[in-house]
This record gives structure tokens, sequence and C-alpha cells, in this order.
């Protein structure tokens, strides 16, 4: 186990780059690379640095030579042949090569495309363009390296022995949040912290204590490459990125309302019936459902990541019993802003009449808040998402209207469009 406060205190980032493979990724990344690459290859694509937490002024915090160094190093990396034999061989959700060969090909072949940095107003204003395949995986090490140059920068503030006591402090406070849910009976949950992490360390830190601490109730880690190095579970389905794109792409109002079925059509396609987990709130989880195809409500379950989550749960188990389907046998994955009381919470309300998972992100894997002063390392709100497609512009409602993106016009016709209802503005925390 490394000593991170040392590795810390000796700041050597050619020791410990951020981002050290192009598999320390989110493990849907690369599902919908795939599918991506099948479907729609040559679609250009724009992803943008989106900060939601306007006092964090990162500009003023990360130096640019720093931030430039980090992300020129992502762009030298390639698989490893080990890398590449694991995603090759191993066995995924119970299914043996999960990704093709002729994927595996181009994958193995890829240096992610250049990058455009310009500072403004106090942030740095990060873009990505090119086809969607190669542009779509800038996104989890874009954040992470931002994430963790932030958490740097205040890190080179404080003294060896300071150091010392704050990850022991950390780790204190992880311990108990793992011991509180050991007391959870049935619990499932994985680790899905990657994007908005304290440090690779640090969450390679993290899944290795949910392993001891929780047994076979800790089911994994969506990182790929802590998942190689550790031999566990990754874990991931889907994200917003899909729909985004495809309705982006739409000609005209009606395809535009189909384009969201269009993506599960594919993705079932794509996996032959596996991964059939439903995210149903990019543009609004009670208007996706309400115009749901019936073949949609044999996958197995939805997962619930933004907006109210009581509600979002009741809605998706009423949708399950309205189309003849028993909620008991579906899964329900919770997976936005969660920390130990949400989760004991939900378990509690859910687990007797859904199967209940939980993705637990940036909360287990960069909880620092009140253990340094002015609470310089509490987590903040800080996407990269899809802005375009083909020069066309990217919509998210969500079910929370706080996290809507997109320029207004396109918001209110895709509230048209998908008669998304009136919803409930929720704070923003991570």
């Amino acid at each position: 186990m490394s000593d991170i406060a040392n590795r810390v205190w000796s700041h050597k980032w050619k020791i410990d780059p951020i981002v050290r493979s192009l598999i320390d990724t989110d493990f849907y990344k690369l599902l919908m690379c795939q599918s991506v690459y099948r479907n729609r290859p040559d679609t250009v694509v724009t992803f943008s640095l989106i900060n939601r937490s306007h006092n964090i002024r990162l500009a003023d915090i990360i130096d640019e030579g720093e931030l430039r160094e980090q992300l020129d190093h992502i762009r030298s990396l390639s698989l490893s042949r080990g890398e590449s034999t694991w995603l090759r061989g191993n066995t995924f959700y119970g299914k043996r090569q999960m990704f093709s060969a002729e994927f595996m090909a181009w994958f193995e072949g890829l240096r992610l495309p250049p990058y455009h940095l310009e500072r403004r107003d106090g942030q740095y204003e990060l873009t990505f363009e090119g086809v969607w395949p190669e542009v779509m995986l800038w996104e989890i090490p874009a954040l992470a390296v931002l994430m963790e140059l932030r958490s740097r920068a205040v890190l080179a503030t404080l003294g060896k022995f300071e150091l010392q006591v704050l990850y022991a402090r950390a780790m204190t406070k992880l311990w108990e949040k793992i011991e509180r849910l050991r007391m959870v009976p049935g619990l499932a949950i994985a680790d899905f912290g990657t994007r908005r992490r304290h440090s690779f360390l640090w969450q390679d830190w993290c899944v290795q204590a949910m392993e001891e601490g929780l047994a076979d109730a800790f089911s994994g880690t969506s990182n790929c490459l802590i998942a190689l190095r550790r031999e566990l579970e990754a874990i991931g389905t889907n994200a917003h990125e899909l729909p985004m794109v495809y309705a982006a792409l739409a000609d005209d109002d009606d395809a535009l309302a189909k384009a969201p079925y269009r993506v599960m059509a594919d993705w079932q396609d794509e996996h032959d019936g596996n991964l059939r987990i439903i995210l149903p709130d990019t543009f609004g989880s009670v208007a996706f459902l309400n115009s749901a195809p019936d073949w949609l409500a044999s996958w197995t379950g939805v997962r619930i990541d933004s907006g109210d989550p009581i509600a979002g749960a009741e809605t998706a188990i009423q949708w399950w019993l309205d189309r003849g389907e028993d909620p008991s046998e579906k899964r329900l994955i919770f997976s936005d802003g969660l920390d130990v009381d949400t989760i004991c919470d939900l378990h509690r309300r859910f687990a007797h009449r859904a199967r209940v998972t939980f993705g637990w992100g940036t909360l287990l894997t960069n909880d620092f808040r009140g253990l340094v002063p002015h609470d310089a390392l509490a987590p903040f709100s800080l996407v990269c998402k899809a802005v375009a497609a083909d020069g066309r512009p990217t919509v998210k409602l969500s079910d929370n209207p706080r996290k809507a993106t997109g320029p207004d016009d396109e918001i209110a016709r895709y509230r048209r469009v998908f008669a998304t209802p009136a919803q409930t503005p929720m704070e923003v925390l991570v």
C-alpha cells in the first residue's frame, strides 16, 4: 500500500502522473466507445469543460504550464500489452470477449486528439473536438487532471507532518463510513469515483478499503485500471452522452422525440441483451418513461442519477407495475451525490421492493471536507460534456433543472418535444 502523504510531499509528477493509462477511465466509457465506433464513427463531437461551482476559480489556482504538461502526457499514452490482453480476454458481466477484435485493433492504435485551452475570467476553457470515438475518451482523464491539480495546489502549502495527519484523518473518516455501511444488510455498492477523485492514489486506497471493509457487499469499481490491478469487477453501462449526441443529430422534432429510444435499440443490439440498464433522465425521466416502447420494460433496471432519488425510484417502480413487470426482480441503481446517510435511507426505503445497488462517487473518493483551513479541499461540481455534434448544439435537461445544459432556445424546444413536466430545482453539490 502506498504511503500517500510521502508521495504527495515529493511533488514529482513524473513518478505520479495524474493519468497513467488510457484505461485509467470509467468502464462505461469503453463500452460506449465501442458502440459509437460501430454505429456513429464519423460524427464530429465537441466536448467542453463546465465548472458548475463558479466560486472555484480554477485558473487562479492551477498553473497553466502544469496543466498543459499533464494533458500532453495523456496524449502520449497508448494501451500496454497487458491492458490489451485484459480487455480482450477478461470476462465482464459474465460475457467473454466483451470487446470485438475490430474495436480492440482500433483502440490499440489510438492516441487522444489535440485539446484547446484558454484562460478566461478566472476559469479554464478546455475543449476537445474530433471524431466521436476518439474525442469521447478525453472526458474522464480531463476531469481527473483538473480535480487532482486543484488538490495538489492546496497540498503544496502543507508541511510533511501536516500531510501525514491530513491523510490519517481522511482515512479515518472513510473507515467510519465503511463501518456504518457494514451494518446495512444486503448492501451492494461499487466505486464510481474516478471523474472527481482527490487523486489516483487516493481512489486506489479507497477501493482497497472498501474491498476489505465491506467484503462481498463491495461489487467492484468503475475504474478499469484499478479493476485490472486489484483483480476486481469493472462496473458500468452507459451515460447521458449517447442520447445527447443522438438527439443533436436529429433532423426534425419527430426524429428528436425518437432519438433516446434509438440509443436504447442500438445498445441492445450492441450487447446482445446484456447490460440492459436504462438511464432515463437525460431529457426528464417521467417524459422518457411515459413514451418508452414496451420492449424497454423488460430491461434489467433503471439508474437514478439526478433529481429527487426517492421520487425517481417511485416513478421507475410504478412504470414497471403499469407494464406488468415485477419490480422486485428489477435493479434500481442510485448514483447521484451519494454519501452514507443517503445510501442508508435509500436502502431502507427500497431494498424490499427492488434490487438496490449504489454507485458511490465523489464523496467516496474526494471527501476531504473540514480537513484543511477554509475547506480548501472540499469537492466541487466539475463536468466535461458533449456540447455539439456535427455542428449542432447538444442539450441535457436532467431531472434537476440546475443541471440543464445547452442554449436556452434549444432547452425550451427539447422541453416542448419531450413534454417535460415542471421540475424542482435542487442544490448541485458534486
